[in-house]
């Protein structure tokens, strides 16, 4: 009995160090991230807010607007000329920043298609510059 509590000890010594190395080559690499982007630390970002909703299922549609704050204007993406924004949705619905009733300047706002599932969540995040704040 003893052997095998040995043994067994050394095999779960042995997959944790495989999983730990696995880990730890399966880290990205920050400079590798993308070839020729800037990295994030020469973003002028400052701060995100968001807004976010719960569906149920066969609610035919969900909007809200994210805040924006006083003095701040939407951050780009470094190295591009988008919007620096996430969408992070549960559930199956089909969610995007809403082209008709969203400036980036006024107005953001983020909509959901129909929920699919018993339940649907979504979260509409945008990164801000307000380096310019008086």
């Amino acid at each position: 009995m003893e052997a095998f509590m040995h043994s067994s000890r050394i095999v779960r010594i042995i997959l944790a160090m495989v999983l730990f190395g696995i880990t730890l080559s399966a880290t990205p690499d920050a400079s590798a991230a993308e070839p020729g982007s800037p990295p994030l630390s020469e973003s002028s970002a400052t701060t995100e807010f968001n807004c976010s909703f719960g569906m149920a299922k066969g609610e035919a549609r969900q909007t809200c607007q994210v805040p924006i704050p006083a003095g701040c204007m939407v951050a780009h993406f470094p190295g591009t000329a988008k919007p620096w924004t996430n969408i992070s949705k549960g559930g199956n619905t089909q969610c995007k920043f809403d082209d008709k009733t969203t400036d980036w300047i006024t107005r953001i706002t983020g909509t959901c298609g129909k929920c699919r599932t018993g339940h649907c969540s979504a979260q509409f995040i945008v990164k801000f510059d307000c380096s310019q704040r008086k």
